[in-house]
């Protein structure tokens, strides 16, 4: 399986290169997220005709995310259990849910496409938002894997986090003035790690961002932040045999402020001699 993520900043308007890379660089799965449209206005035909499935999750104009795949895509959830919520203004546990996870089973592996949080600000509700959401989700990874720990599971996506300080290179990015370096937020992404988690491309693609602003010349300067992940089980890990940050995708007209993730996945037991080499 060769899985790929992207948060592709509107889907509407970037259908033709996303399914024209999808199919150029021949994915399997691709997690997709800032789709920022209802299902009924997402572009299926192209991707179908392309030869791939999908599954939607949009509630309005933003967020939303999607997978799309060329196997058929089963037992599909849109929120993770005790997922919260956010709305400006609105305090409790009965916010409404944000169009942010998707979940499915593809050729028996759990792929959840996930678009965390941004934070906002380091004394904006929103950033509380953002550390509760990942607490969430660092509480369904754990008992899942506790009760299934041979499962192959990915968490994909934009998680708006630069873990480490070579993950960020945007020097308009600064602990203790914005989010995504904070010590919070680096502490629930090894929270997910501790929960049985490996992050499967940084071992094989060493260097590398995944965005970079659109403005401040931001990307002909290469400075960029390293979000978006693929994290997996040890399940899921342990078939990872190839990975790519597909940075050219940030090239040329209308292009998303991210760029696709992709892992190669081997999961076939019998045929694990047979795996390339990676050097």
């Amino acid at each position: 399986m060769r899985l790929a993520t992207w948060n592709v900043n509107s889907i509407r308007a970037r259908v033709v290169r996303t399914v024209e890379f999808a199919v150029r660089e021949n994915i399997d799965v691709l997690a997709m997220q800032e789709i920022k449209c209802k299902p009924e206005q997402f572009p299926y035909e192209a991707f179908e005709e392309a030869g791939y499935h999908v599954e939607a999750h949009g509630l309005n104009q933003w967020n939303g995310v999607a997978i799309a795949s060329r196997e058929p895509i089963t037992e599909v959830e849109y929120a993770f259990p005790d997922m919260p919520g956010f709305l400006k203004g609105h305090e409790g546990p009965d916010a409404p849910q944000e169009a942010r996870a998707l979940g499915a089973t593809i050729d028996g592996v759990k792929v959840w496409s996930l678009y965390v949080p941004n934070g906002r600000g380091l004394d904006d509700p929103h950033f509380a938002y953002k550390l509760h959401w990942l607490e969430a989700l660092r509480a369904y990874t754990q008992s899942t894997l506790a009760a299934q720990p041979g499962l192959p599971l990915a968490l994909v996506g934009d998680f708006n986090i630069a873990p480490t300080d070579a993950d960020n290179g945007d020097p308009t990015v600064v602990e203790g003035v914005t989010t995504h370096v904070s010590p919070e937020e680096r502490a629930a992404f090894q929270s997910l790690l501790d929960a049985g988690l490996t992050d499967t491309v940084r071992p094989l693609v060493p260097t590398g961002y995944t965005y970079w602003d659109y403005k401040q010349l931001r990307f002909p300067r290469n400075e960029g932040l390293r979000i978006d992940f693929i994290l997996g089980s040890a399940a899921f890990a342990d078939g990872v045999v190839g990975a790519s940050i597909h940075r050219d995708e940030r090239k040329g007209e209308i292009p998303s402020d991210h760029v696709p993730v992709v892992v190669d996945l081997d999961l076939g037991g019998e045929d694990d001699d047979d795996r390339p080499m990676i050097f």
